[in-house]
């Protein structure tokens, strides 16, 4: 978004603690940067629902591009989906799409750790990445999952809220990457994450 060379001195927020009590101001600092950037599609981790409904109360999903990613079916119990079908309606109505689907940096890699106890280079990733914050890494890797699914825009900024353990607490602005040219995704702003 920005090619001039001046140099953009900004904020970061860093909340005490992680967790579900920063979703509102999270979600407050990514929407207000993106308004400034002229970004329209948002993408979030969202697990019960309840942090893309937030978003959806502040940014209208019907005037941008809202992505919720929740769980893959079998997360914590085998063949269980962690959202409810009346809540994937009511986001479904609302405009918003939902992706379930394999965590991009665990899914495979991580059975395969289960059953032998090797690291994947996923896993790897995924740890490296969490270093920074358990929510700078759910940003990569739901970017990655929804870029695979062909839900987002390819060739532009986005903003992504992702968090720890519950509710919203990291957002980033990103350019997305597939999953077979992972190294072609770039986190262009941490607007706020938990002060480890």
């Amino acid at each position: 978004m920005t090619s001039s060379n001046m140099d953009i001195i900004k904020n970061i927020t860093y909340f005490t603690s992680p967790g579900e009590k920063n979703t509102k101001s999270c979600i407050d600092i990514a929407v207000n940067r993106a308004k400034e950037l002229g970004i329209t599609t948002f993408l979030v981790a969202t697990t019960f629902g309840n942090t893309a409904e937030a978003l959806a109360d502040i940014v209208d999903p019907k005037e941008n591009n809202i992505v919720a990613v929740t769980h893959m079916v079998g997360f914590k119990k085998r063949g269980v989906d962690r959202m409810s079908d009346e809540v994937r309606k009511r986001l479904t109505k609302r405009g918003i799409s939902i992706l379930t689907t394999g965590h991009s940096l665990s899914g495979v890699g991580r059975g395969i750790n289960n059953k032998f106890g090797l690291l994947s280079p996923q896993e790897l990733m995924a740890a490296t990445l969490r270093l920074f914050g358990q929510g700078v890494k759910v940003c990569m890797e739901i970017t990655i999952m929804a870029a695979d699914a062909g839900l987002l825009p390819m060739d532009e900024e986005i903003v992504v809220i992702g968090g720890t353990k519950g509710g919203a607490d990291t957002a980033c602005i990103v350019t997305p990457a597939h999953s077979n040219e992972v190294f072609n995704f770039k986190y262009h702003e941490v607007l706020c994450k938990p002060r480890l």
